[in-house]
């Protein structure tokens, strides 16, 4: 246990000390030896004699006994050893300056003595701490398991503070409720914290309950080492422990008979509360690292799944597309809403087996020099049969310069096709205006419209795959297009954007490198 050497080296008699009286008998005997070859010996010779005595008395039982043997020296030296003899007179006055110089050292030995133990005492202490910090370390991070950790640093603060009981507790996510995930002793019954104490100590306020049910809040900015002395009847303390400004749990001491921390205790218990709220971080850590994992491994599963059904689903397409065209034959006129809804789920598989390519890296790619014109008339092409062309507006960079760009061009297609399709389906009948422009790297496609626009807690979220910017309402597609684009388009060094449009309306760029023709050619 730590202890305050700088209070034990100030009493006359310490452990490991010989008491105060054995060094007053040895300043009897001593005296009694000088007496008897006074009239011989010279007073610095005996003031040498006394010192010696002092110096040990203080070496061993601290300053106070260093004092007390300094005057009764003095006394005794003044009284029996000097003319005129049994008498506090002094014949010479040159004793005067001899003895005034011994009482003088003596004091001051006594005080450095003293001062040279309590530095000892301390540099032991924080040499011992150091020690037992250091092997805590190690072993709070050799352990398997983060609560096992947790648990070794409460027996460690059981073993080192003067308590009976540890408790380490940690918030739970997202609520004001907490888990018990240590407590040293196994089977220690400490008093319930209250939804009021775990509220103040969330604050990073420290909660000081009394053995007769009161309690006491104090900010605990300093520490447990800025509440000191704690309230008499003090019970248990509540000690938020705090990471990076972080409140993460609750570190509970106690001690049923009355808990008292000096200050390098309470010290000590601050530092060993840090590696408590070390600890509880690692638990929270492990926790959710383990939830990251199962959320990835469902997600391989996931494009795993959609994969393999997608793959699947295209050999009984294609027989149902073909039945409807016998079935066209015949005149019957569902076969055409037949063959349409054939189409549409075709599409959804499209979609989902580009997405699972592009996810697991296996999107082929051909990159190659294409002319923006020549991708602008494809994708108006490609989307005559869906839209009316009137609803799309294409601008160029005037002039007779061609941009063109280096970029897959059948995957590009895709990309701004999806664009220009998320925008018509949400420009409520308004035209799109599309817009090709250059920068210093990228050749632009902008796409806007005129619709509702996006929240602004939704901009990246609608580039996840199975994502509405309106839960709950019946928009058309599957939530699949920008999330596409935006993949197709970083697999070619690209980039798909969002921006709110003057105005009203969304703005979506579609980013790829751009590449620069030689004029000659």
């Amino acid at each position: 246990m730590a202890t305050d050497s700088s209070s034990s080296t100030d009493r006359p008699s310490r452990s490991g000390g010989l008491g105060v009286w054995p060094w007053l008998l040895a300043v009897a005997g001593c005296t009694f030896a000088l007496w008897a070859v006074r009239d011989t010996a010279h007073e610095a010779h005996m003031a040498l004699a006394y010192l010696l005595i002092v110096l040990g008395g203080s070496a061993r039982n601290g300053r106070l006994v260093g004092g007390v043997l300094a005057v009764v020296s003095f006394l005794s030296f003044n009284f029996f050893l000097l003319p005129p003899y049994y008498t506090l007179a002094i014949e010479d006055p040159l004793d005067w300056w001899v003895l005034l110089a011994f009482l003088i050292t003596g004091m001051v030995a006594a005080e450095l003595f003293h001062r040279t133990q309590t530095a000892l005492g301390t540099a032991e202490r924080r040499s011992r701490e150091v020690e037992r910090l250091s092997a805590l370390g190690a072993e709070s991070l050799s352990v398997p398991r983060a609560t096992d950790a947790v648990g070794a640093i409460a027996r460690v603060i059981e073993a080192e503070l003067p308590v009976k009981a540890v408790e380490i507790w940690m918030f739970e996510d997202g609520s004001e409720g907490v888990e018990l995930i240590a407590r040293v002793p196994g089977d220690a019954t400490l008093p319930p914290s209250s939804v009021d104490r775990i509220a103040e100590v969330q604050r990073g306020r420290l909660v000081l309950l009394g053995s007769d049910g009161t309690e006491a809040t104090l900010e605990g900015g300093g520490g447990l080492a800025s509440v000191h002395p704690h309230p008499a009847g003090t019970v248990a303390i509540l000690v938020p422990l705090t990471v990076r400004e972080r409140t993460l749990g609750v570190l509970k001491l106690a001690a049923p008979d009355g808990l008292h921390l000096d200050p390098s205790e309470a010290s000590f218990a601050d530092t060993l509360s840090y590696y408590a709220a070390l600890a509880v971080e690692r638990v929270g850590l492990t926790a959710e690292a383990e939830h990251v994992e199962a959320l990835r491994e469902a997600d391989r599963l996931k494009d795993a799944l959609l994969a393999s059904v997608s793959h699947d689903l295209r050999t009984p397409l294609t027989t149902i597309r073909a039945l409807a065209s016998e079935l066209r034959s015949t005149g019957d006129e569902r076969s055409l809403v037949i063959e349409e809804e054939a189409d549409r789920l075709n599409r959804i598989v499209t979609d989902l087996l580009d997405l699972s390519r592009i996810r697991s890296g296996a999107l082929p790619l051909e990159l190659e020099v294409n002319a923006a014109e020549d991708l602008v008339g494809a994708m108006l092409q490609r989307l005559g049969g869906i839209a009316d062309p009137d609803r799309i507006r294409v601008t160029l960079p005037p002039g007779d310069r061609l941009p063109v760009g280096r970029f897959d061009f059948v995957h590009a297609l895709r990309a701004l096709g999806n664009l220009v399709e998320n925008a018509l389906r949400h420009s409520d009948g308004s035209p799109v205006e599309l817009r090709v422009v250059e920068d210093d790297r990228d050749l632009v496609f902008q796409v806007m419209d005129r619709g509702p626009g996006v929240p602004e807690a939704d901009r990246e979220r609608i580039f996840e795959p199975f994502v509405h910017t309106s839960p709950g309402s019946e928009e058309p597609g599957t939530g699949l297009g920008l999330a596409i684009a935006r993949r197709v388009a970083e697999a070619q060094n690209g980039e798909v954007r969002y921006r709110p449009r003057p105005g009203g309306g969304s703005v979506f760029e579609l980013r790829l490198p751009r590449e620069t023709l030689d004029p000659a050619l």
